[in-house]
């Protein structure tokens, strides 16, 4: 990570037209290409936090927490980490295996005898597009949840207007929930591209080798958002 920064901030303004398009490519692939997938799981969100919350909620008279719920659930913990996940799936696994396929060819030798810095051209774009692609999917798939969680708790006749479900949301979110929010889905998208960038290109490989390779980059991302996820639960809980 500390060397992707270096090279980074080091070539800033080196080939800026190339890297706009291969950052766009990488949005297009963590972000754009899984807006299907998205709007399925910003559905089924909806409905297992709120169909399994609201017959508990209105047996005690508790309808008025629905938002909080919605908030602590899916806003701060599951849709960050659906998100995430979606990108590990479709656009993580794609980096190890093209990074380790370009290794095991001899692809990367090439660029670097071209004068072409394989991290700059390679890995940067990576980071950067599926940053940006993490962010920008968890945002879709928030409201989604958030808009079918109304939906549902409309089908099973809880006494909730838009107005009252929209009051409940906005005095459950804090300032503190975006820019965190935004810290967390920035850092789990820095983390996908580092790791499986890290396993497709850190030591030669064999085009055998790729698979095992992409398996032990999925098992280090997981572990690593777990990691970040405590921390962010202990800033809120501290804040």
């Amino acid at each position: 990570m500390l060397i992707t920064l270096g090279v980074m901030f080091a070539r800033l303004r080196s080939g800026r037209d190339i890297l706009r398009s291969l950052v766009v490519t990488q949005i297009a692939r963590s972000g754009v290409a899984l807006l299907p997938m998205a709007s399925f799981l910003a559905l089924a969100l909806g409905l297992v936090v709120i169909g399994q919350t609201v017959s508990l909620m209105s047996r005690v008279g508790a309808t008025d927490l629905l938002g909080t719920v919605m908030v602590t659930a899916v806003v701060r913990e599951l849709g960050p980490m659906l998100a995430a996940l979606l990108v590990l799936l479709r656009a993580g696994t794609a980096n190890v295996i093209e990074l380790g396929t370009i290794r095991a060819t001899g692809e990367v030798e090439a660029l670097e005898a071209m004068g072409i810095d394989p991290l700059h051209y390679l890995v940067v774009p990576r980071v950067v597009g599926m940053a940006l692609g993490v962010f920008a999917l968890t945002i879709y798939l928030l409201l989604g949840a958030l808009i079918s969680g109304f939906l549902w708790a409309f089908l099973q006749d809880v006494p909730l207007t838009p107005g009252m479900y929209l009051e409940q949301l906005a005095g459950a979110l804090q300032a503190m929930d975006f820019v965190l929010l935004a810290l967390k889905t920035f850092l789990f998208g820095i983390v996908i591209a580092i790791v499986t960038c890290y396993h497709g290109l850190a030591q030669p490989l064999r085009l055998e080798e790729v698979a095992a390779a992409t398996v032990r980059a999925l098992t280090q991302c997981v572990v690593f958002w777990v990691i970040l996820d405590a921390v962010f639960i202990v800033i809120y809980l501290v804040a």
